[in-house]
């Protein structure tokens, strides 16, 4: 299936042949699709992916309950409060270098652990994961109203995530046990975003500016029916809009993919602008891999940057951690 933007066409896959093959062609067509996508946008959509849409759509509802608490609620979760920057950023506080307006946007974000299953009361400084994964709390919200939509949608995309690097890896040759340490504990970080409707915000004023992700495979959901997202096309010297399609997810690579595949995947500048004047909500999740794990695409790079290495490095330049950190 395929969708029309402008004169380019933006491959739909359908990942049910991997995930349930009824033939060994199945797997096959779909690891081709997807090496063809990255390799010619960094970014395909997919149906047939195995998360439920009652689990999308409790978790669009979820959003909605947490971004429609009085400001004052949402910045006692403020990032500003974490020195990894977990939490809630309101409109106007990120500025991206270039851009001439900060975001509108207002997002809150994790590197989530079981912190967030519901009814787990762990502080960060006891919680077993809290040296690699610290997070700034949880909403207060009734567990139904937040909590529970998001581990439940978390949980789904993260064995999503670690789909699609599989698929990533048999694409370009090589066994999927090389995932066996990547994927052992992996960084798995996810940002649940709010875009105001058009009329709130300023003239040429982004809902986020144009930028890559940084790190690995992410996987997106986007409201339906509310568009925006628009994909860099460097062929066309133009960019694409990706439509909010019921119960299709975006997919798409980032920098640490592009660097470890030798190019062979694209990590692809992407924005979004809401013209509508309603909200938009969307949520990210960020699949990475262990922190201590080196190249899975390349067992020939000589370079042995691990995961944990390649984030830092990313945010420290992007967040100046070394002074916040006082280092």
């Amino acid at each position: 299936m395929t969708v029309e933007t402008h004169d380019t066409v933006l491959p739909i896959i359908d990942l049910s042949g991997y995930i349930n093959p009824k033939s060994p062609e199945d797997k096959e067509r779909v690891i081709a699709e997807v090496r063809d996508a990255c390799a010619r946008y960094g970014f395909f959509q997919v149906k047939g992916h195995g998360v439920s849409l009652s689990s999308q759509e409790a978790l669009i509802q979820g959003l909605s309950n947490f971004f429609s608490q009085p400001r004052d609620e949402k910045l006692k979760l403020s990032f500003l409060k974490n020195p990894c920057r977990h939490g809630y950023e309101g409109s106007g506080d990120s500025l991206r270098r270039g851009d001439a307006q900060p975001d509108s946007k207002e997002d809150t974000s994790s590197w989530i652990n079981d912190m967030l299953k519901p009814g787990n009361a762990e502080t960060p400084s006891s919680s077993p994961q809290a040296s690699t994964a610290p997070i700034n709390g949880r909403p207060t919200s009734p567990k139904e109203a937040f909590p529970a939509p998001v581990w439940s949608y978390y949980q789904d995309t993260t064995a999503l995530g670690l789909t699609i690097w599989e698929i990533l890896v048999l694409g370009l040759g090589h066994p999927a046990s090389v995932l066996d340490v990547f994927a052992k504990r992996p960084i798995v970080r996810m940002k649940m975003i709010r875009y105001p409707p058009a009329s709130a915000i300023k003239p040429s004023q982004f809902g986020v500016g144009a930028h890559t992700d940084f790190g690995g495979v992410t996987v997106l959901l986007q409201q339906a029916g509310t568009e925006g997202l628009e994909v860099w096309s460097e062929a066309k010297g133009e960019w694409l809009p990706v439509p909010s399609i019921e119960d299709v997810l975006v997919i798409n690579c980032g920098d640490m993919i592009q660097k470890w595949s030798g190019g062979r995947y694209k990590s692809a500048k992407h924005r979004v602008i809401n013209k509508a004047d309603e909200e938009r909500l969307s949520c990210a999740t960020f699949w990475h891999g262990d922190p201590g794990a080196t190249n899975p695409l390349d067992k020939e790079d000589e370079s042995k940057d691990t995961v944990g290495q390649l984030l830092f490095k990313r945010f420290e330049s992007q967040f100046s951690l070394p002074r916040a950190w006082g280092l």
